[in-house]
């Protein structure tokens, strides 16, 4: 699908769509107000963007993360964070948990992982992070659905 247009941008579906829109702003701040880490949260956001192959979600979140002062060999490793060595055992539990509600086909997110995640995140986080990773999902869906073009490289963010 290389060099295929888009069937709908972002800013129009903002403009069709106002009320999925809000709805999705709204679980974003709601994640943001509760105080989970922003490097965190937009690390997962990338890792579920790579999964999902979309390229409109992983460069807006590049464009956020970069940032927030986040080690750059964490951004390049990503795909490989379990081999990477860079990734502190929270990360590596959180990126995990997303992986697992991500590729739910014929297994869940099981109790191993859902063990580990639950080592290094409260209940009340773990709901925040579940969001965050469920709201990604969402987007990348929209995006990859529509063709939504990538922002530019450090693009300021909506």
């Amino acid at each position: 699908m290389a060099n295929t247009p888009a069937r709908m941008e972002y800013q129009q579906f903002t403009q069709t769509a106002p009320a999925v829109y809000a709805a999705l702003a709204a679980l974003s701040k709601a994640v943001t107000d509760s105080g989970l880490d922003k490097s965190l949260v937009e690390l997962v956001k990338l890792r579920v963007s790579q999964i999902n192959g979309c390229a409109f979600c992983l460069q807006f979140h590049l464009n956020i993360i970069r940032k927030l002062d986040v080690d750059p060999r964490k951004l390049d490793l990503l795909a490989a964070w379990r081999e990477a060595g860079v990734f502190s055992d929270r990360e590596q539990a959180a990126l995990g948990w997303a992986e697992a509600l991500t590729n739910l086909s014929g297994h869940g997110a099981g109790d191993v992982v859902y063990a580990q995640v639950r080592e290094h995140f409260s209940e009340q986080e773990l709901a925040f992070l579940s969001t965050s990773v469920a709201s990604i999902n969402f987007w990348n869906r929209i995006a990859v659905g529509y063709r939504f073009t990538p922002p530019p490289a450090d693009a300021g963010v909506a």
